[in-house]
């Protein structure tokens, strides 16, 4: 079989290269498919061909990212399928979408601690009719959920990999993503490691999609002056926050707040940075 591989960038040099040969059989084989599949079969395959022949003459392959560039593996998403149905799903609008994710706020959920994981769908499903319902909102606030297991959810509707508007942090729900906790961790309670890997993880590849330094500074402008910020204001937060960076609030809790240090650190190290590497800042708004 050919493989279909999107053109190399960056390639050296304009001199034409000789057409590739396509061997024989593989011509009888194109002979038997109809008209404009077997020219468009041929295309294909000669690129292969002469992809490999560059290969094997020594020349360099092209870089499988540009340099500076530092992503994470996306980790294991479960959808919002899991824990939202028919019968609990509400009517809402589009999602709306801003270009890009630059910052991620931690959160808590405030609720119970010792539930059983099997029950973390049912738990954000009466979040959900919570945020829906009592405060009428358009869906769940958050991006993301992570039970104590490690369990990362899908929350707001739009695509895990878009940089989704959420509502979740007030004032600074633009270019941001929320991530919430199941649980309350205030101080002197126990945060699961597992749900800290997760948390570092999830990190680590939402804000890689952007190329930002989990333990860099952003620059964010506030939208809303209910925030600790007048709206307009442009303010300097940590890329990863907890929701107190920008909200009055205790949220994610003392605890929870406590592990950030080394969640960015986790994050960081998963997309290839070293410590030496100077974190930064970056302009969060157009």
């Amino acid at each position: 079989m050919c493989a279909l591989r999107p053109a190399a960038r960056g390639a050296r040099g304009t001199r034409a290269r000789r057409p590739a040969r396509i061997p024989g059989p593989l011509l009888v084989f194109l002979g038997c498919l109809p008209g404009l599949a077997a020219v468009a079969a041929l295309g294909l395959c000669a690129g292969g061909v002469d992809h490999a022949a560059t290969a094997a003459s020594g020349a360099r392959p092209p870089a499988a990212r540009p340099a500076g560039v530092h992503r994470a593996a996306r980790p294991p998403v479960v959808p919002r399928a899991a824990w939202l149905d028919d019968l609990a799903r509400h009517a809402q609008p589009p999602p709306r979408y801003d270009d890009k994710v630059v910052a991620v706020f931690v959160h808590h959920t405030d609720s119970p601690n010792g539930y059983a994981c099997a029950d973390a769908p049912r738990i954000i499903r009466y979040l959900y009719a919570g945020q829906i319902g009592a405060r009428d909102w358009d869906d769940i606030g958050y991006n993301f959920l992570v039970d104590r297991c490690g369990t990362i959810y899908e929350g707001r509707a739009g695509g895990v990999d878009r940089p989704v508007t959420g509502a979740h942090t007030q004032g600074f729900n633009h270019r941001t993503a929320g991530i919430a906790a199941l649980g309350t961790f205030t101080a002197g309670v126990p945060v699961p490691q597992a749900m800290v890997d997760a948390i570092a993880a999830l990190t680590a590849w939402k804000l890689g999609l952007s190329d930002v330094d989990p333990r860099a500074d952003v620059r964010l402008t506030s939208s809303n002056s209910r925030s600790r910020y007048a709206a307009g204001t442009t303010a300097t937060l940590p890329a990863l926050a907890g929701h107190q960076d920008g909200y009055m609030t205790s949220c994610p809790g003392a605890a929870l707040t406590a592990r950030l240090p080394e969640i960015r650190e986790t994050a960081a190290r998963l997309q290839g940075r070293t410590a030496a590497q100077a974190a930064g800042s970056l302009t969060g708004t157009p």
